[in-house]
C-alpha cells in the first residue's frame, strides 16, 4: 500500500491494489479518502490534480474528498472504498 509519509495533507496520489487503480486524497492529519479511477461517465481513467480529480477523455471533474461530480458529463459520483491511516500506513479495503 501507501506509507502515510508518502502522501502528505493536501496531496493526492494514483495506487495499484491487485488490478484496481485507486485515487487517493488526504484531506487532514488523521483523514483520507479513496475512490474508483473508472470515471462513472464512459469508464476512461480518472488521475489526480492539485484541485480536483480529472478525467481527460470527456472533462469530467470530481471532488477529491467526496467524488462527485463538479463538471463534464459524469453523473454519479466515483465509487468511494473505506480508507483509513492505521499508524504510519494508509490501508484501504476495495
Amino acid at each position: 500500500m501507501l506509507s502515510a509519509s508518502e502522501l502528505p495533507v493536501g496531496e493526492s496520489a494514483e495506487v495499484a491494489i491487485g488490478e484496481d487503480r485507486i485515487l487517493l486524497h488526504r484531506s487532514a492529519e488523521t483523514e483520507v479518502h479513496a475512490f474508483s479511477a473508472v470515471c462513472t461517465h464512459q469508464g476512461c481513467a480518472v488521475a489526480p490534480e492539485p484541485e480536483r480529480f480529472a478525467c481527460p477523455c470527456h472533462g469530467s471533474v470530481f471532488n477529491l474528498e467526496t467524488g462527485a461530480p463538479e463538471g463534464g458529463p459524469a453523473r454519479e459520483p466515483l465509487p468511494s472504498y473505506p480508507a483509513e491511516i492505521n499508524g504510519e500506513m494508509i490501508r484501504v479495503r476495495a
